[in-house]
């Protein structure tokens, strides 16, 4: 699945994708968020206090559950490429700039137990 925003320069926009969670999920992010695809939630206008407390109640559920993964994106401009990041399950990721190109490091181990490494 490939999610392109363009246009965006506000830093209340948000968007989370999650991936075999429980129904439980959907039917809390629908209440706070628009589902554009299956698993694909986006908020145009969130502050930051509310996607705290979204998040914070999906950390506690996957702490609980420890099934999926579940990743959320916003606009942040005191990151590299402008972006922050906040996931849940397995591989872990983190946004890297290589000279001006955005790129997704995977960190951390697999659920096999295969450590992944820098991709920069």
């Amino acid at each position: 699945m490939i999610l392109v925003v363009l246009g965006v320069r506000d830093e209340r926009m948000t968007v989370v994708v999650t991936r075999d969670v429980e129904a439980r999920y959907r039917g809390f992010l629908a209440s706070a968020m628009l589902e554009i695809a299956p698993g694909v939630y986006v908020s145009p206008d969130m502050s930051q206090g509310v996607r705290s407390r979204i998040w914070g109640v999906l950390e506690d559920w996957h702490m609980t559950l420890g099934r999926g993964a579940i990743v959320m994106v916003w606009r942040d401009g005191t990151k590299s490429g402008g972006l922050n990041l906040r996931h849940l399950g397995i591989p872990a990721k983190e946004i890297s700039d290589a000279d001006g190109v955005l790129l997704v490091k995977l960190t951390g181990a697999s659920e096999s137990g295969t450590e992944f490494t820098n991709l920069t």
